[in-house]
């Protein structure tokens, strides 16, 4: 149904003010000054806890794996070996950590543009510009995360200790040893590498599709986008599961998933579509995107809504295959995270719960809710939160074990790639018109309306 308002002009340019990025530049300084203040205090505290505790917390893991039928040696192997983390090794899983989430929600925003081509969805026409500023972060999280397993990869992953490999050697582990032909680091390298260069790669054949087509009009450059996005979709529907493999589910080298990568997608999925839902209603309420309308806002707030019952789903159906077949290979997973480590892992695990599912839930559950922008802010943090949550717990029971904790030099790496997220999105936006201005959808973008 065409709404009968009058629609705004097309013509919009978005102003990356000094204002703004003072601002974010303030807020970067301060994740750098907690950063240093967090590295200080486990510098000097965090060691001597770790080797206290490593050894407990092993056991009592160990103890709980072997009461549901795991072999200790077994639940020893799966903690990864390597609890007695420094202070170095925690801002190196720090990094990861940050690396592995806002490469996600970088990678969502061309997940998003590609999807709506496929689909020639032409309600999303209109504000298109945001989730295609968002890969432009690829390069920044993909050289921080090279970097990472470069200086601190055999810290993290315990398949890069060659003593695993060494047939009847005191470390040697048939399971591990079993899985070298994928985990190994020549080709682990070349798998990271490769899923930057080609999720980067074919935005930038989007995003330059997308600035010519402002300039010449016509349909063509529409059809190849079609083109180009149905093929992304092919590549990132295997990329999407490997790299969930390689990034966070071969820290913990012993236990699988069949169902780790569809949950990752999910998790990345939510955040990136919360970032996009925050990023317009921020826009809006600085005077920008005035043709989005309160029926797009609505769209926005069903999608928040519905993918994080999906990714609630996803979660509960991992957990559920696992409990209910008695797999106790597969159940030192969820021992680690609710009763090893002196149980430092339990609280977070259900936060994130709570923020990604029950809060989001009951916040957009009514019809008016999905178009406000209080509470669709409110509700967007909660899930950006409350997924960094998720891979915090993801990660960090298998790299740090009982050194893992969450004070200033967690808070201070999330502040500061939040900050230099939005600065790389806010110059993104800058360089081109905020509207498409000759989408061959927009017109009926423009006059989007549900009654």
């Amino acid at each position: 149904m065409a709404s009968a308002h009058s629609i705004p002009s097309i013509e919009e340019r978005f102003e990356f003010t000094s204002g703004a990025k003072r601002n974010l530049i303030i807020g970067g300084g301060i994740g750098v000054a907690l950063i240093i203040l967090g590295a200080y205090l486990a510098a000097n505290g965090g060691g001597h806890e770790a080797a206290a505790h490593g050894a407990e917390a092993a056991a009592a893991v160990g103890h709980g794996a072997a009461e549901h039928g795991a072999a200790g040696h077994e639940a020893a192997a799966a903690t990864g070996g390597h609890h007695e983390a420094s202070w170095m090794t925690r801002i190196w899983a720090n990094l990861w950590v940050n690396g592995v989430y806002f490469t996600g929600m970088a990678v969502i925003g061309m997940f998003f543009i590609s999807y709506n081509y496929l689909a020639q969805a032409g309600w999303s026409a209109v504000f298109k510009r945001v989730p295609e500023a968002l890969p432009a972060f690829l390069p920044f999280t993909g050289i921080v995360m090279l970097l990472t397993f470069f200086f601190g990869g055999h810290d993290l992953f315990h398949w890069t200790h060659e003593g695993l490999y060494e047939v009847g050697g005191p470390e040697y582990d048939p399971i591990i040893a079993g899985k070298r032909g994928f985990l190994n680091t020549p080709f682990f390298v070349f798998r990271l590498v490769f899923y930057f260069v080609v999720w980067y790669g074919m935005w930038r054949v989007i995003r330059n599709l997308s600035l010519k087509e402002d300039e010449i009009g016509g349909t063509e450059f529409y059809e190849k986008s079609i083109r180009f996005g149905t093929a992304f979709l092919v590549v990132f529907g295997v990329t999407s599961s490997t790299s969930a493999w390689d990034f966070v589910m071969s820290i913990d080298t012993h236990w699988f998933s069949t169902m780790f990568g569809w949950y990752t997608l999910a998790s990345w999925h939510v955040a990136g579509l919360a970032v996009i839902t925050l990023t317009i209603v921020m826009l809006r309420e600085r005077g920008y995107l005035r043709a989005v309308n309160s029926s797009h806002l609505r769209d926005l707030g069903k999608f928040v809504f519905a993918f994080s019952i999906f990714w609630t789903y996803v979660w509960f159906a991992q957990f559920l295959l696992i409990y209910y077949a008695n797999l106790p290979e597969e159940t030192i997973y969820y021992l680690e995270r609710f009763r090893g480590h002196d149980g430092i892992f339990k609280a977070p695990f259900f936060i994130t719960l709570f923020l990604n599912f029950f809060f989001p839930f009951l916040v957009l559950m009514t019809r008016d809710a999905k178009y406000t922008h209080s509470i669709l802010k409110v509700a967007c943090w909660s899930v950006i939160i409350g997924h960094y949550m998720d891979f915090y717990t993801n990660i960090m029971p298998g790299t740090l074990g009982s050194s893992a904790g969450f004070g200033p030099l967690e808070w201070g790496f999330f502040l500061l790639f939040i900050c230099a997220f939005g600065y790389s999105i806010a110059s993104q936006l800058e360089k081109a018109n905020l509207i498409p201005r000759n989408h061959p959808m927009l017109e009926e973008s423009l006059h989007h309306d549900i009654a």
